[in-house]
């Protein structure tokens, strides 16, 4: 049933167990949209045939007398409400809960940085920490502004427009932008977050499937806005991940 509802809604491919809970909440929309829709038909119908000019030849200037509207009214108002307070406002607190993101060695860390038009990712390496960073040192040849005197950022890893992830291991993406506001969005995973500058802002999520999976830009950020698709997620086994990795270390990519 699951499978034929998404099908209908023409929902596309689901790579990550966080998303089930986003395309539940579509459905769940969609389901109400169907009732109200519903609902508001039969209404509409009644009122055509209750209000038909055979039955009323002359207009009622007093109009309604009752208090019927004004009950079915409270009603609605109260349903709203219960769903405002104890559906909606408990799930956002659930989704924005920072406590929840996995802590370091439960997950997969990458700090990404986008900018006009391409992503760059950076990884940990071998070691699991991250070099020390200064803000000064950034240029369009150190993106991250590594201080490559750390020894933690000789095996660090930075990559340009494919980021490379393990299969059902989660994974947490610290987001930033070197220019304008970009948002980093990959519809399979269903992920959004809002690239700022000036902020690193974590994102987490589960994949389930491998796959190549594009990244989009969700945000307009200049005229080459379009570009920033050329971004891909791999997901891939662990030892297929590990090998890529071990690759990329010492060959850092970066470009003007």
């Amino acid at each position: 049933m699951d499978q034929f509802i998404r099908k209908a809604l023409g929902l596309p491919v689901l790579a990550s167990e966080n998303g089930k809970g986003v395309d539940d909440l579509i459905v769940w929309i969609h389901w109400l949209m169907i009732a109200l829709f519903v609902g508001w038909f039969i209404y509409f119908v009644y009122a055509l045939w209750r209000f038909r000019a055979r039955r009323n030849p002359k207009a009622d200037h007093y109009g309604v007398r009752g208090h019927t509207s004004n009950y079915i009214e409270l009603a609605v108002a109260g349903i709203e409400i219960v769903l405002l307070v104890f559906v909606a406002i408990p799930l956002w607190a659930k989704a924005v809960d920072v406590t929840k993101i996995p802590q370091a060695g439960e997950a997969t860390n990458i700090q990404v940085v986008a900018q006009q038009f391409a992503w760059n990712a950076r990884y940990a390496g071998a070691d699991g920490q991250f070099g020390k960073q200064d803000m000064r040192l950034v240029s369009s040849t150190n993106i991250f502004g590594i201080d490559y005197t750390d020894p933690n950022a000789a095996d660090d890893v930075a990559v340009l427009n494919e980021i490379h992830v393990p299969v059902n291991k989660p994974v947490v993406t610290y987001i930033s932008s070197k220019d304008v506001i970009h948002s980093f969005k990959i519809i399979a995973l269903r992920v959004t977050q809002d690239a700022i500058p000036g902020m690193r802002i974590p994102a987490w999520f589960k994949p389930t499937m491998e796959g190549r999976y594009q990244i989009n830009c969700a945000q307009l950020c200049g005229n080459g806005h379009s570009a920033m698709s050329q971004g891909f997620l791999v997901v891939e086994s662990q030892e297929a991940f590990d090998q890529w990795l071990a690759s990329k270390t010492g060959g850092a990519t970066t470009f003007e």
